[in-house]
């Protein structure tokens, strides 16, 4: 499976913290190993998600005041891509996902919470800018679906380890499991 992590840029507190928490809950389920909330700390957003791994599992790391260009340059450093997720980007099709999976390079998704700098865009920055329908829609269903196409239905296969709770899936009805953590 394709290492993923995702950089939420542009991140305001208090107005964006669902959304956010969103996007890092989104990413954890769809088997990201974690997200860097760029540039600030938000006490709110890293508690959320903090009670999310520790009820439900996983390693998944959320790191939260890292500059947004020392971590792509890290992330590009060490040979990973760099995907902007953008309404103006290509369109994410099967052969553009391919395409990034053929790569099999670690990959940092951008996912902005407002109006992104230009050099986002730029090939410095991101390897590739992204379109997930090529119409204004919410960045957590972009990244839902570029992390279903990236990394194909492994996620759907993944275990949460030292999850205290677990889902049964059932046709109809809810049952959640109590687990020894």
């Amino acid at each position: 499976m394709v290492r993923v992590v995702v950089l939420r840029w542009g991140h305001r507190a208090p107005r964006d913290r669902r959304v956010t928490t969103h996007v890092a809950l989104t990413a954890r389920a769809f088997g990201a190993e974690g997200m860097i909330l760029a540039d600030v700390r938000d006490e709110s957003v890293e508690k959320s998600v903090g009670k999310v791994v520790r009820l439900w599992g996983g390693s998944f790391k959320l790191e939260a005041g890292v500059p947004w260009r020392k971590a792509v340059e890290e992330w590009r450093g060490k040979g990973g891509l760099v995907v902007h997720l953008t309404a103006y980007g290509e369109p994410l099709t099967r052969q553009l996902a391919g395409k990034i999976r053929r790569l099999n390079k670690p990959v940092m998704v951008l996912v902005g919470s407002q109006k992104v700098p230009r050099e986002f865009f730029a090939e410095t920055v991101s390897d590739f800018n992204v379109s997930v329908g090529s119409q204004p829609h919410s960045e957590v269903s972009s990244l839902a679906i570029f992390l279903d196409r990236i990394l194909g239905e492994e996620w759907l296969k993944k275990e949460f380890e030292r999850a205290r709770l677990k889902i049964i899936p059932q046709e109809r009805g809810k049952k959640v499991l109590r687990l020894e953590a």
